[in-house]
C-alpha cells in the first residue's frame, strides 16, 4: 500500500483471513509462514476427502508449497482433480502441491529407521525434510537385532546435523 502497488481494499482482502481463516470444520493458520517461516500442513488422517481438497486449495492459493500428511491414495485422487498439480509419495502417504524448498546447505538429516515396518514413518519425515528444503539421507533397517547395523554407519551418524530416529514397539521395548 505503502508502495502505491496495492489498492488498500485488496491488501484488505488479503489481510482479512490473517492470522487464520475459519472454514467451519477447520481454521487455516495463514500467519504461520511469517511466524515459522513454513506453511501450515494438513493432516489428512482423520479428514473426509474433501475437507482435505478443500484445505490444499486454500493453502495453495496462499503458500508455494502445501502439504498433506498421513494420505491414501483416495485422498490423493481427490485433490489431484482440484489441483492437477498435486504430486503423491505413497510410501510416505505425502500430497504435496508446489514448489520444493531449495536446499539450504550441505549439511544433512539423517532418517534412521529401525526395522521395515518403520519405513511409511521413517519416509513421511524424510519427505518432509526434502520438501521443506533440507538434505536428507536414510538408514534403514538398522534395527536393535543387530547393533552392528547400526555401528557399521558410525561416521554417517557423527557427521548428521540431526538425526531422526523411527523405530516401533520393538525399539521400544529394547
Amino acid at each position: 500500500v505503502r508502495q502505491g502497488t496495492v489498492e488498500i481494499d485488496e491488501a484488505l482482502t488479503v489481510l482479512r483471513d490473517l492470522p487464520y481463516e475459519d472454514l467451519g470444520y477447520a481454521r487455516l493458520d495463514h500467519h504461520r509462514p511469517l511466524r515459522q517461516g513454513y506453511p501450515e500442513v494438513v493432516l489428512a488422517q482423520g479428514k473426509t476427502v474433501e475437507q482435505v481438497a478443500e484445505i490444499m486449495v486454500r493453502l495453495a492459493e496462499r503458500n508455494p508449497l502445501a502439504m498433506a500428511t498421513r494420505a491414501d491414495e483416495e485422498t490423493y485422487q481427490a485433490v489431484v482433480e482440484v489441483l492437477p498439480a498435486a504430486r503423491y509419495y505413497p510410501r510416505a502417504r505425502i500430497i504435496a502441491v508446489g514448489e520444493r524448498q531449495p536446499v539450504a546447505d550441505d549439511r544433512y538429516i539423517l532418517v534412521v529407521s529401525a526395522g521395515t515396518a518403520d519405513l511409511s514413518v521413517a519416509e513421511e519425515a524424510a519427505v518432509t525434510a526434502e520438501l521443506l528444503g533440507s538434505r536428507v539421507e536414510r538408514l534403514y533397517d538398522v534395527g536393535v537385532a543387530g547393533v552392528h547395523r547400526l555401528l557399521a554407519h558410525r561416521q554417517m551418524l557423527s557427521e548428521a546435523r540431526v538425526a531422526v530416529v523411527v523405530a516401533g514397539m520393538v525399539g521400544a521395548l529394547a
